[in-house]
């Protein structure tokens, strides 16, 4: 996969958002078991200092992380795990 990159206007789109647009995530490379995900924050999860930025696009406070696949493998078995404890309503 290529590196993600902003569009034409220069902002970032994550590949996985939700309704509330606080937490986004995307895949920014992949490449032979290695890559980077990039946490995107919005609102109340950004920053302190940018919350109240009025030109702060949602998505655009980014933290980037070098992962490996097999890390994030385990830790989404360690989620499952934990959510276990917590059985559906």
């Amino acid at each position: 996969m290529p590196d993600a990159k902003p569009d034409p206007e220069g902002h970032l789109a994550p590949d996985l958002s939700f309704v509330e647009p606080v937490l986004a995530f995307s895949q920014v490379r992949w490449h032979d078991g290695t890559g980077a995900l990039r946490i995107h924050l919005s609102l109340e999860a950004a920053p302190p200092w940018q919350q109240h930025d009025e030109d702060l696009d949602l998505y655009q406070y980014v933290i980037e992380i070098e992962t490996v696949r097999t890390e994030l493998i385990r830790a989404a078995e360690e989620w499952d795990q934990r959510l276990a404890q917590f059985p559906p309503r």
